[in-house]
């Protein structure tokens, strides 16, 4: 596929225009978007090296991170060791995995996991008082923090916002959307000197600071079917590319294979934590849906265990998969995940007792802004940490419970990238930015996202084929001529165009990836043989090779 016909998601570089001069201004040194377990990290190292802003659109609880039931992953037990961690990270990423990057996530994220104990993090502990290790998928060994079974994500931003709101340095701006970073050339390149951002109450100002991390989260509302709260637009990763910093791995999208299923309700997670509890996937008729499909069965990693369900259903017809808990009975399963049980009984089910519909859904954007070791974007003073990074941790499939650990690691490390760099103090400079608009008549918003994010799920889901993805191209560019050429005054409008933005990238990714590997399977495509190298974009350009060793100390 072309590189050429991106069109207007090449070209555009501001959602809307503004002249810097007729703004109010704010100063920080340090602005960070986003408040889930990057974000908060992120703050709390820098608050050291002078004032953090954070800024999130919504109310600072709802974040992907809040969402999480995984937990923690961590070599704390006996006869578990970093090594061993790194091994099944580099198994499950299929052959993508930058070791160098993973290494330091699972030595670097023991040392945070043990702080966070100091800290008096609440875990689930063992009849002894030990800690409590719970078994996922892709793991060989028990190595897996909860809190009360399946809420260690909201259990974690509730620890973290709580030490941030006691810092006097770090100001915390809840429903105030960055419209865009701004940008000043310097010397050959460009280099990050703010945000454009907006807020309901104080309408649209510019915050100048000495860098810009970018820790927004995924993009899973690009897919019809997704685990992701409603803020994961992709905001983070298209504000980026307009701001000329390269994106990588993009055709990699992880799907959960177990969602509640329910015909009209929302899809609500089941955890992992649940087949690591002994749980098992069954058809209809009750008999096992893994048997001899892995050696991990139940446990297999996420990818192979989601197409198994699709194979399972294209042969059957039916419109779902069972996850069978009952051998928990229902006491125990209240006691050990009594948040599931909660969402359960809402729908008249009692994970004890009933057999649980469930089915695939995207839940982590594996891809996203492409960064060193340290959280550096290509572009100087923008960084990024989480699920909106491309780090080279996660390969071509995330290991289970990976993503927490890496927040707090590369949210620590984008703090101390961001203080050595030394950027010279925020200070205002002169932007006029200019949008040109042809005035086309315009398009439905609401019917845009729905048929954008419906077009991803049955096209550029779990299961992909080449020439579906010319045709969803096709639907992208046709969009693009209408509602990227579009300016909105307000966030459905700006969260429509990043949506249309990213989701256009992951088609082009995958078109370009001619091989079927971890979560990128291609009915059209082989499985297996050479790998190849990671691949990275920047606007006006194509895709390059991204050999692992670009991601160095």
């Amino acid at each position: 596929m072309s590189d050429a016909g991106l069109g207007i998601y090449d070209t555009r570089r501001w959602l809307i225009p503004f002249r810097s001069q007729l703004l109010p201004q704010i100063f920080t040194d340090t602005l960070i978007i986003g408040s889930g377990v990057a974000g908060l990290q992120c703050a709390l190292e820098s608050v050291s090296h002078g004032d953090v802003l954070i800024a999130t659109k919504d109310d600072p609880a709802l974040s992907s991170t809040a969402w999480a039931q995984g937990g923690i992953a961590a070599a704390v037990g006996d006869g578990d060791d970093p090594a061993q961690h790194l091994r099944d990270t580099i198994e499950a990423g299929a052959g993508l995995v930058d070791p160098v990057a993973a290494e330091r996530l699972v030595r670097d994220g023991l040392r945070e996991v043990e702080r966070l104990l100091e800290e008096g993090f609440r875990v689930d502990r063992d009849d002894s008082g030990g800690v409590h290790l719970g078994r996922e998928g892709g793991h060989h060994h028990s190595r897996i923090l909860h809190t009360d079974g399946a809420a260690t994500g909201i259990a974690l931003v509730r620890h973290m916002l709580d030490r941030v709101k006691a810092q006097r340095g770090i100001r915390l701006w809840s429903r105030c959307h960055v419209v865009d970073v701004v940008t000043e050339r310097e010397g050959d390149g460009m280099v990050v000197r703010g945000a454009l951002t907006w807020h309901p109450k104080f309408g649209l100002q510019l915050v100048w600071a000495r860098a810009v991390v970018v820790a927004s989260g995924g993009a899973g509302q690009v897919f019809r079917e997704t685990t992701n709260p409603r803020t994961a637009t992709g905001d983070g990763l298209a504000i980026a590319w307009r701001a000329g910093a390269a994106l990588a791995d993009l055709e990699f999208t992880q799907f959960h294979p177990t969602t509640l299923y329910v015909a009209g309700g929302a899809r609500h997670l089941l955890s992992e934590a649940l087949r690591g509890e002994g749980a098992r996937l069954v058809l209809k008729d009750g008999s096992p849906l893994m048997a001899r499909r892995h050696p991990m069965g139940d446990l297999a990693p996420r990818d192979i265990v989601s197409r198994a369900i699709l194979d399972a259903l294209a042969q059957s017809g039916e419109s779902h998969v069972f996850l069978d808990a009952r051998h928990l009975g229902a006491e125990r399963f209240r006691a050990r995940f009594p948040g599931i049980a909660q969402v359960l009984a809402g729908f008249g089910l009692d994970g004890g007792r009933d057999l649980l519909p469930i089915h695939p859904a995207a839940h982590y954007t594996i891809g996203g802004i492409w960064t060193d070791g340290d959280g550096r974007s290509t572009v100087r003073g923008l960084f990024a940490a989480g699920e909106a990074a491309s780090t080279g941790v996660h390969g071509a499939n995330r290991l289970a419970s990976n993503s927490l650990l890496e927040g707090l690691v590369f949210g620590r490390r984008c703090a101390l990238a961001a203080a050595a760099d030394r950027l010279p103090d925020s200070a205002s400079v002169l932007v006029e930015a200019h949008v040109q608009s042809t005035g086309r008549a315009g398009l439905d918003l609401d019917d845009v996202r729905s048929s954008l994010r419906s077009a991803m799920w049955r096209h550029v889901g779990v299961v992909r084929e080449g020439t579906h993805l010319v045709d969803v191209r096709d639907m992208f560019d046709f969009w693009g001529r209408y509602a990227l050429d579009a300016v909105f005054e307000d966030p459905t409008g700006w969260e429509t165009q990043n949506l249309l933005t990213v989701g256009r990238l992951m088609v082009e990714a995958a078109s370009v990836r001619h091989q079927s590997v971890g979560t990128h399977y291609r009915r059209d495509a082989p499985v297996g043989g050479t790998v190849g190298p990671r691949s990275r974009r920047a606007r006006g350009g194509d895709f390059e090779v991204c050999p692992l060793d670009l991601v160095a100390p």
